[in-house]
């Protein structure tokens, strides 16, 4: 266990170092739009995402403003991203039950959250990470080949590397290390044209011999 425990201190510290404030670079105007624009991010840059959201948050802010559009309408705003067709029928769905059931206004419960249309666990679990103080630890692709990369976990499923990060990790610092392990996954250990030699603490890991790869 000392050496998973120093294994963690080298992570954190590197991360707390390169990344000791981190934000959200998602962009959003309230909770709402938040919770539109996560789901618009699955398998989708988020840059790409920014860019569609910085219009359609103009017009829309509320469940309301969104069932005043045809499905139709909603796929053109959004054309430009992965799985729109999708994403629109998801969106105007999810508007209406937080209409119907919660008078438009989004539940805080993860199992509430990952009942609505388009909603899965990792999109509830950042949802939350934002807006509430649920302990939850979202992944995403670069947190779980992070994960497998620094031997913390198998690689085999997401739930597997969300069980392995919360037992391994802090509870109080689950939020920030969401945001530094996705920022220095994109950074520093990208899935392509990946460089040991650049990756701050894959190279730490290895010197320390932690590492059996």
């Amino acid at each position: 266990m000392l050496e998973i425990e120093k294994k963690i201190k080298i992570i954190t510290d590197i991360l707390n170092f390169i990344y000791p404030n981190p934000i959200s670079s998602l962009y959003y105007t309230n909770e709402f739009t938040l919770l539109i624009a996560i789901l618009l991010t699955s398998r989708s840059q988020e840059k790409k995402v920014n860019q569609i959201t910085k219009l359609l948050f103009k017009t829309i802010q509320k469940p309301q403003d969104i069932i005043q559009l045809s499905v139709i309408n909603i796929q053109n705003h959004i054309k430009h991203i992965g799985l729109y067709n999708r994403k629109s029928r998801n969106i105007y769905d999810l508007s209406i039950t937080l209409i119907k059931k919660y008078d438009g206004i989004i539940p805080k419960s993860i199992f509430e959250l990952e009942s609505l249309p388009g909603i899965g666990h990792k999109t509830a679990s950042v949802f939350l990470s934002h807006v509430s103080k649920e302990p939850v630890f979202p992944i995403d692709t670069h947190i779980h080949r992070m994960m497998f990369r620094w031997e913390l976990s198998n690689g085999k499923n997401i739930r597997q590397t969300e069980k392995d990060a919360k037992r391994f990790f802090s509870k109080k610092n689950w939020k920030k290390l969401h945001l530094q392990i996705i920022s220095y996954g994109k950074e520093y250990s990208p899935s392509r044209g990946w460089n040991p030699k650049n990756d701050i603490i894959y190279q730490k890991l290895i010197n320390n011999n932690l590492l059996k790869r």
